[in-house]
């Protein structure tokens, strides 16, 4: 029994100070424990995003569809896929093969990168994105702008570009004829008449019967092909006629200068008259035509004005006629010459004048824009029975 515990004893001594058998993995079993723990944090990233992939393709799949869908026979066979608000796509036109690439990438999708597709109503019918033209054809590209320069008057610029004076007057609005400066911008049309916008109300017809224009007319001359209007269109209305010019007696001018209806010249002996603007640039702005029965000579303000030929002054002073301040001249021969729109005189009624004296300095007093000379030549008495020739005749 001694013996026994004696054994007993020694084992469980041995038991317990027995070290523990130490294990040594082999290099293979190390690398491969380190290529599991790693593979498993590289792969479940991987995992995780193929199962969202796949969740979100079969989401596409057509469910219990009720109307059409890309088309008007039934059921369509492809999914649509909207991105931002952008028109939707039908998956079924990307190659299966782009489709995973086309879904991880619907941050880089723009409205651009999208084509609309067609809809359709109950119906059947097929609506397709149309462009609507905003343009409205109109006059307004038929105007040219015009810079005044030294010298120039609203009847030169209206006579350079071939319409009347009174179109420059309407079109640009004006108040006075003297109202031009230098660097001005004016508006010319390209024909006389009336520039308007079109109003609420206005149409082909009504503002034909206004203005008493043909309507054909208005549609060729603004190159327009449909009758009907729009609100802030603008029309050119050949032929038309606004408000005339306000025509008023200066009040700080002399209402009247010297006379003499006795008196006569001498005997126009004929030949050349001298030109009756001398110094600086000076030009003919506008001819002798029908209703402007004289030269228009543009030259710079305060230029002299000199007698065309011999004779007696009949006539010096300021006349509401529109001429302003004006000079008579009876040269002889019932031959009479005027100066008129000058911006005052040298000579009084009675003075016998000579060849190139001068006898005032250019203005534009009257119904004058601009500083010009308008020169007349009258056969007979200015004062009563004469009448008025083209001045170059005599030139």
């Amino acid at each position: 029994m001694r013996a026994l515990g004696a054994r007993l004893t020694g084992f469980a001594h041995t038991a317990v100070l027995a070290p523990r058998p130490k294990v040594r993995l082999r290099p293979l079993s190390i690398r491969r424990t380190l290529a599991v723990r790693f593979a498993s944090e590289r792969t479940l990233p991987v995992i995780t995003a193929i199962v969202v992939l796949g969740a979100s393709l079969l989401s596409f799949e057509p469910a219990a569809a009720t109307g059409a869908v890309g088309s008007v026979e039934g059921l369509g066979t492809s999914p649509r896929l909207a991105i931002g608000g952008a028109p939707a796509v039908q998956l079924g036109s990307i190659p299966f093969e782009d489709q995973l690439d086309f879904a991880s990438k619907q941050a880089d999708f723009t409205t651009e990168d999208l084509t609309p597709i067609e809809t359709y109503a109950d119906d059947g019918t097929l609506y397709k994105p149309v462009a609507v033209d905003t343009v409205v054809p109109d006059g307004s590209d038929l105007l040219q702008t015009y810079v005044v320069q030294s010298g120039d008057t609203l009847t030169g610029i209206a006579s350079q570009f071939g319409v009347s004076m009174m179109t420059l007057w309407w079109a640009n609005k004006l108040t006075a004829k003297d109202q031009l400066h230098i660097g001005q911008k004016l508006v010319v049309p390209p024909v006389s008449g009336l520039v308007v916008t079109v109003k609420e109300g206005d149409t082909l017809d009504s503002l034909a019967a206004k203005y008493k224009v043909d309507p054909t007319e208005i549609l060729a001359v603004n190159e327009l092909d449909d009758p009907n209007l729009i609100i802030g269109q603008t029309l050119i209305l050949p032929d038309a006629a606004g408000a005339p010019i306000p025509t008023s007696a200066p009040v700080s001018r002399p209402r009247s200068g010297s006379s003499c209806t006795s008196c006569s010249g001498g005997t126009y002996s004929g030949g050349k008259l001298s030109w009756p603007v001398v110094g600086g640039r000076n030009y003919i702005s506008q001819y002798f035509r029908y209703g402007h029965y004289g030269l228009d000579i543009a030259a710079n303000y305060g230029s002299p004005v000199i007698a065309a030929a011999d004779g007696v002054v009949t006539f010096s002073g300021w006349k509401n006629n529109g001429g302003g301040y004006q000079v008579w001249i009876s040269n002889g021969s019932g031959l009479n010459t005027t100066y008129n729109h000058m911006s005052g005189v040298s000579v009084s009624a009675g003075q016998s004048v000579g060849r190139g004296q001068q006898v005032g300095r250019i203005g534009q007093s009257g119904h004058a824009t601009g500083p010009h000379l308008h020169f007349e030549v009258w056969t007979g008495s200015v004062w009563n029975g004469g009448y008025r020739i083209n001045p170059l005749r005599y030139y």
